[in-house]
């Protein structure tokens, strides 16, 4: 029997014959980003290469997801090996797009390039019939959070229910059939050195704030009018006096935006909008910060004596990590690149739509460092593709080695010593709970 080490050289060396062609996808992906559920050429480029290399795939999951699987022929469990295929809109980033400024300022181009060579090392060196279980590989659209009122106006037309990749992959049963999943994001924050274990994330939810009042000339009558404006600042000041409250350990962010603030100079603004993500370290931290800033809300309102239309959306839960899965990725990282390169991050205040994958199932995110630049600015280079996209494939297909090497022996122990935060049907219950539509009127209001 071939040792687990001489599969790792095996796909190592087969990575390394592909790395021209993985980097080149990622750099393709770089030269035309594509915001969520719009990412139909990235899609395309994918699904491309899975048919030359003889994948059998899926398209147009969640509007625009692919999804292969490698078969060993062997019995197993099946380990997910995930690639994000969106990005931001930052006009000014040197790769945005003319057109729609989208950008890939986050590196999820690169995630793409990491996946298909995992996808391209397991197959071409031929240590498939050596292992167990199966691989699927996706590219999920839609992570970043963004574009709330597009992607809530496919939401009303039926085209999908939750506004990430992820969770609707969850929805749309995607991943009924995977029992482990793991992904690489970039990075570009020095202490996270040149591969990094990962702790938690927070969690997420959008909301999309709509403040009515009454319109009236604004230099001749502003006394018959109601400033919804002014209900928007009063709220954003009562959202701001409600910070003391929050623990420290849950680490809770509220930032909101005004996204229109009126019709004209003239007139007292009548339909003043907002949105505003709630995000925190648990589901409960969430849900209470959540209803202080729903209090705040109403609170301007009221002073005014306007309305305020709060749509809450379900985002994405907290991430957590799989200990087992993280110490075989660690152990490989370290053969990659030595324990001085080895990074640490305990816990992340952003949100990832991982999150939902990991309260379901052992899952693991690690970071991949190569990039320079502030994450989600206009100056997120990544620089070193060799690290970004060859090495970081390199250690997830060491990783899905140890998992599905030995009859699947170490996926074998990770689903014994594993025990899920919740099943799907109560994924579903939970995310469906925290979608809310409310329409809150001033009692003595003029609206």
């Amino acid at each position: 029997m071939t040792s687990r080490q001489d599969i790792k050289a095996r796909v190592r060396r087969a990575i390394d014959e592909k790395a021209d062609e993985i980097v080149r996808a990622a750099k393709t992906i770089l030269e035309n980003p594509e915001a969520g559920f719009r990412e139909v050429k990235t899609a395309k480029l994918v699904a491309d290469v899975f048919s030359e290399w003889g994948i059998d795939h899926q398209t147009g999951l969640a509007l625009t997801g692919v999804k292969g699987m490698v078969d060993s022929g062997n019995t197993g469990p099946t380990v997910g090996v995930i690639g994000e295929l969106d990005s931001l809109i930052v006009s000014e980033h040197p790769h945005a797009d003319s057109e729609t400024a989208a950008a890939h300022a986050c590196g999820h181009h690169a995630q793409i390039g990491m996946m298909l060579g995992v996808a391209g090392g397991l197959l071409s060196s031929g240590v498939m019939a050596q292992l167990g279980g199966r691989v699927a590989l996706f590219a999920v659209p839609a992570e970043e959070y963004i574009e709330i009122e597009y992607r809530d106006e496919l939401r009303r037309d039926g085209k999908l229910e939750f506004l990430g990749g992820k969770p609707e992959l969850i929805r749309l049963g995607e991943m009924d059939d995977v029992d482990m999943a793991l992904m690489c994001h970039t990075t570009s924050i020095a202490s996270e050195k040149q591969l990094c274990i990962s702790g938690t994330n927070n969690g997420t939810l959008a909301k999309k704030i709509r403040f009515l009042g009454r319109a009236s000339h604004a230099g001749g009558a502003p006394h018959l009018g109601v400033n919804a404006l002014n209900a928007a600042s009063l709220a954003l000041m009562a959202i701001h006096a409600s910070r003391e409250t929050f623990l420290d350990g849950d680490t809770i962010r509220v930032h909101p935006i005004i996204t229109k603030g009126g019709e004209a100079v003239s007139a007292v603004p009548a339909d003043v909008r907002m949105e505003t993500f709630v995000r925190g370290a648990t589901v409960d931290a969430i849900i209470d910060a959540n209803r202080k800033v729903d209090r705040a809300l109403r609170a301007g309102a009221m002073a005014v004596g306007g309305q305020v239309e709060i749509t809450t959306i379900p985002g994405y839960l907290p991430l957590a990590q799989d200990g087992m899965m993280n110490e075989m990725y660690r152990a490989n990282a370290v053969s990659l690149v030595g324990e001085a390169s080895m990074g640490v991050r305990s816990h992340g205040t952003g949100s990832t739509d991982m999150g939902d994958v990991s309260q379901l199932m052992p899952a693991i995110h690690p970071y991949v460092g190569g990039a320079t630049g502030l994450g989600h600015g206009n100056n997120y280079v990544v620089q070193d593709y060799g690290l970004a996209v060859v090495t970081a494939a390199k250690a997830l297909a060491d990783t899905v080695v140890d998992l599905l090497a030995d009859g699947a022996e170490g996926a074998g122990q990770v689903l014994a010593n594993h025990k899920p935060a919740m099943t799907k049907d109560e994924y579903l219950k939970l995310m469906r709970g925290l979608a809310k539509e409310e329409l809150y009127t001033a009692p003595d209001g003029d609206v």
